[in-house]
């Protein structure tokens, strides 16, 4: 397993994507510094301003590009048909999916949390002085949502390989996951009530609010799952994509 592991590392290097999807995902970095000094210059004429905080504003951009490392990590391999390599070396399907599992989950949950942890302490900085309403929660709080954030990356960043290995398309899998992140939110609006705010709860956008046990909003009212019930939806949705990804990895030939 060790070998299978350090494997998958090497090819992760290896790939130019891996530092194109990577670098796309520190753009929050940029981009928070840019959204922190406008709305600072807003308060200062106003006096004060709610904002967004920037790690959680752009926080979207960190999840895309990092699924997308997740769905290229298997469909690369499929559309190179390097597939057929890899399974001839590591002739266990699952010890394979496991290891590709564990290296994306490892990298893109420390590439996360590192560009939100800066984004986080960078935007602080340069709030600094300013009333922005995001400057002015506690530190346990701030540190919860980065942690429930860089684990919702990862979690996406796992429902994409698991789902490109289903689907073995990069677009295919990229469409499902942005669907399951915009497009499935929006469709679950026209729910009849209360059905609307129960299937709300569980969809991917409002876990990490209510993993840190904060308010969602007026429309879903507080939190309706405790901490460690949405923790768990958070975990299921990688552990159903990447068992779908394995029934088809075994039911399939190369």
């Amino acid at each position: 397993m060790k070998a299978v592991i350090s494997s998958e590392w090497l090819k992760l290097r290896s790939v130019t994507s891996t530092y194109h999807t990577l670098g796309t995902a520190a753009l929050t970095v940029l981009l928070g510094v840019a959204w922190t000094l406008y709305v600072s210059g807003m308060a200062d004429e106003r006096g004060s301003l709610r904002a967004a905080a920037p790690e959680q504003g752009f926080l979207p951009l960190v999840q895309i590009s990092l699924t997308v490392l997740g769905v290229l990590t298997i469909t690369s391999e499929y559309a190179t048909g390097t597939i057929r390599t890899s399974l001839t070396a590591v002739p266990k399907r699952g010890t394979l999916l496991l290891a590709k599992a564990g290296v994306v989950g490892l990298a893109t949950f420390i590439a996360a949390s590192t560009i939100l942890l800066v984004t986080y302490s960078t935007s602080r900085l340069l709030a600094d002085g300013h009333e922005l309403g995001f400057n002015d929660i506690s530190l346990a709080h701030d540190l919860t949502m980065l942690l429930a954030s860089g684990l919702s990356v990862t979690a996406l960043a796992l429902v994409g390989l698991g789902l490109g290995t289903a689907l073995r398309s990069t677009a295919g899998a990229i469409v499902s996951v942005v669907a399951l992140l915009f497009v499935l939110p929006g469709v679950v609006n026209y729910l009849p009530p209360p059905w609307n705010t129960r299937v709300a709860a569980l969809l991917l956008p409002n876990l990490v609010p209510q993993i840190a046990d904060q308010r969602l909003s007026s429309r879903l009212g507080d939190g309706l799952l405790p901490p460690w019930a949405a923790l768990a939806v958070l975990l299921a949705y990688p552990l159903v994509a990447l068992a779908i990804g394995y029934y088809q990895l075994n039911r399939r030939d190369t």
